[in-house]
């Protein structure tokens, strides 16, 4: 398999070429799924210097040369892995948070999920990496920019939806969420701290982000109970 040379996986049929294209496309965009799954999980467990293309070309039942024609670099496919997984752990994040009731509860939910994970650490190595190789930062910048916008985006619903008072902007309060993740995070694996330890600092450094509207509610209350005594007058 090393002998191959790089070319696309698959050519453009003459019969018909803008389905052939399509049909290219899709295929490459599943072979560049199937090499990314098959490469996050080898360089969690084995770091980058310990994980060899082979072995990556080998999970994903590949040829070496198709992780070089998609992703041309080792270095390049370890940044998308590591991107990639930062954004499902957002995800995954607020998926958790959806069915808190209180802030606190909210604010407990993500830090729990986050800090059960270990996307934050394997992204900070990629933040580490484009410091020595700029031409992957795009990457990075394209995620972070796209985390703390659906962070805000999220955070700003669930506000709007139970009547809580945020004590910080939407987008302020998703960037400080992040940030105080990645340090707590970084800080504890290296004192090999526990996920529940982890947990607990963090809900400690961030604090209260929203408070219960209270005066809210009781305008609500008000508000059904005027209606009611109407219409038992009416």
């Amino acid at each position: 398999m090393t002998g191959e040379s790089v070319q696309a996986p698959f050519e453009a049929s003459a019969g018909d070429p803008k389905h052939a294209a399509r049909a290219t496309r899709s295929a490459g965009r599943k072979m560049r799924s199937l090499l990314l799954d098959a490469a996050s999980p080898l360089f969690r467990e084995r770091g980058l210097s310990g994980t060899a293309i082979t072995d990556i070309a080998a999970a994903a039942d590949a040829f070496p040369s198709q992780i070089t024609y998609y992703f041309r670099t080792k270095e390049a496919l370890f940044v998308e892995c590591a991107c990639r997984e930062l954004l499902y752990l957002a995800r995954a994040t607020e998926q958790a948070a959806l069915k808190a009731r209180t802030p606190r509860d909210y604010t407990h939910a993500l830090a729990e999920t986050v800090t059960a994970s270990d996307s934050v650490a394997f992204f900070a190595e990629a933040l580490t990496l484009t410091r020595r190789r700029q031409d992957l930062a795009p990457l990075v910048e394209r995620t972070i920019e796209r985390l703390h916008g659906e962070g805000a985006r999220a955070y700003a619903s669930q506000v709007a939806r139970h009547g809580w008072r945020s004590l910080r902007a939407p987008d302020e309060s998703s960037r400080r969420f992040w940030a105080v993740a990645i340090g707590v995070i970084l800080e504890g694996y290296a004192m090999g701290r526990s996920p529940e330890a982890l947990c607990a600092e963090m809900l400690r450094v961030l604090g209260e982000q929203a408070k219960s509207d209270d005066t809210a509610r009781l305008r609500l209350v008000e508000g059904r109970e005027a209606s009611s005594n109407s219409n038992e007058e009416g």
